[in-house]
């Protein structure tokens, strides 16, 4: 999937079917001149479904159907019969995605599992023919109900992307090398920041032919929690990540600060994020002799106050393994109640 082909918000204009009117038709058939009611009902109208799809990671196939309308139900007929339902409507999400009314900003529901399918609109209920009016002093009720009319509303369609552990760190920390190197993602790569637009995800393969999914978050800058940079483009995509892996260089001109800055951004937009497991990777380490590191340790053992960290070198492939034991016991740690 090319970077162009991501698409993670979308907004889209749903319309129900209306339900068929019901018929009025009185029984006529040979030697019967006066039968009685006999209109049969209209037909529902269409609903459209939402549905999770755990093959789609992107919402590109609705950028260019905004809008979806549901068929509308067939009218009552005689004898009783009951018009056609109208044809239902089914829009594939990839899971995580996020349902907002456009008008309100409420969030309507949320779509996490492979197959769950939740209603966005309902379709008009059929109209009832003739025949249920009948009374015993109105025995040829010329009259039957229309249909109900059509439900609609704009929705926006929000993907926050739904992996075990989001790579968080300033841009140009070496995120989309790491990832190239844990996994078989081909996120692009150059020594610039902002070069990640769009999340990248791969998978990680452990031990005994497991596996977890890691993203790579594009690049946080200070101010974020309030729009600067990439804003809530990405921060969004954090939140649904069980455990957080924050990637600092070691070239970095201080290490804790950066490490405050990306902490502060993430309260500032949800402090329910500071609540995720976390762990602190050094990257860039290979340009550091062992004397160096020791230093460094001494240093950060006291700054970073038992918070997990370990140093790691995505070009000399050092310590990767290590951060995958590290990951994996993380994400299979029963949580404490």
């Amino acid at each position: 999937m090319t970077e162009g082909n991501f698409v993670d918000y979308v907004k889209i204009y749903v319309s129900s079917g209306k339900g068929g009117k019901g018929s009025t038709h009185l029984h006529r058939e040979k030697f019967i001149e006066k039968g009685g009611p006999d209109g049969g009902d209209g037909g529902r109208g269409g609903h459209v479904f939402l549905v999770g799809n755990k093959s789609l990671w992107t919402l590109f196939h609705l950028k260019f159907a905004r809008h979806i309308k549901a068929g509308h139900g067939g009218d009552g007929g005689s004898s009783r019969s009951t018009g056609a339902d109208g044809e239902d409507k089914f829009i594939e999400v990839p899971l995580g995605t996020v349902v907002k009314d456009h008008e309100t900003g409420e969030v309507i529901f949320e779509i996490t599992e492979h197959g769950q399918k939740e209603i966005l609109v309902k379709g008009g209920k059929g109209g009832l023919g003739n025949w249920h009016f009948r009374t015993s002093t109105n025995q040829t009720p010329r009259y039957s109900q229309p249909g109900m009319p059509i439900e609609e509303r704009d929705v926006l369609l929000e993907l926050k992307v739904l992996a075990d552990v989001g790579l968080v760190g300033f841009p140009n920390a070496g995120k989309s090398t790491l990832l190239s190197v844990l996994t078989s993602a081909k996120p692009k790569i150059a020594d610039y920041p902002f070069t990640t637009l769009k999340p990248n995800l791969g998978i990680v393969a452990y031990r005994d032919f497991q596996s977890f999914v890691i993203a790579d978050i594009p690049g946080i800058i200070e101010g974020a929690a309030e729009g600067k940079g990439l804003g809530h483009y990405f921060l969004r995509h954090i939140e649904r990540n069980s455990t957080l892996l924050f990637l600092i260089p070691a070239d970095a001109d201080d290490i804790k600060e950066q490490y405050d800055i990306l902490i502060d951004e993430l309260r500032r937009y949800n402090p329910e994020l500071l609540d995720k497991d976390r762990i602190i990777a050094i990257s860039k380490t290979d340009m550091l002799d062992d004397e160096l590191k020791v230093e460094m340790k001494a240093e950060l053992d006291k700054q970073f106050n038992g918070t997990p960290y370990l140093f790691i070198s995505s070009v000399a492939q050092q310590g990767l393994t290590e951060l995958k034991d590290k990951l994996w016991a993380m994400l299979n740690t029963p949580a404490v109640e």
